[in-house]
């Protein structure tokens, strides 16, 4: 699906995009890639990828509003994937938002159907996941900080 078909599809809005609420939703991602790997120490493997996935969640989000653009409320989660798969595709890697996406359905079994379905070694994967995504996305949001302070220099100097 399309940036354009989610926008259409009421899937997502354009808001203002705003640098310091993403910064302040990244730092709520780490602290769940924080609470995940504790998790797991403790062996509640269920709630780790419920935590991974959430971290995942709140960092596609982040870069939504850095980009200026919102979930809708009815929508949320399955339009923060969308979103990322229709703006990054492989700049984050299919592969990524295929394992987000999977998480996602997990999480959902984990929170209404049944429990203890997580091993210790998915819950440890969950969790190197969510790190590499996380830091994969504060690192766009870097570098479109980066592009657009060269880019006011630059027209200040023409």
């Amino acid at each position: 699906m399309s940036l354009g078909e989610l926008l259409r599809n009421r899937a997502i809005s354009r808001i203002r995009p705003s640098r310091k609420l993403a910064q302040n939703t990244i730092s709520r991602a780490r602290r769940d890639v924080d609470t995940a790997e504790t998790l797991v120490a403790n062996e509640k493997f269920d709630w780790s990828l419920a935590a991974s996935y959430n971290a995942m969640l709140l960092a596609g989000r982040a870069l939504m509003l850095d980009r200026g653009y919102r979930p809708s409320s009815t929508k949320g989660h399955v339009a923060v994937v969308n979103f990322l798969h229709a703006t990054l595709g492989t700049g984050i890697s299919d592969r990524m938002i295929i394992v987000m996406n999977g998480m996602r359905k997990k999480r959902h079994r984990i929170i209404y159907e049944e429990m203890d379905i997580v091993s210790k070694d998915e819950a440890e994967q969950a969790v190197r996941w969510a790190e590499e995504f996380v830091n994969r996305v504060d690192k766009l949001i870097h570098q479109t900080k980066s592009l657009n302070r060269r880019r006011m220099n630059a027209s200040k100097s023409a």
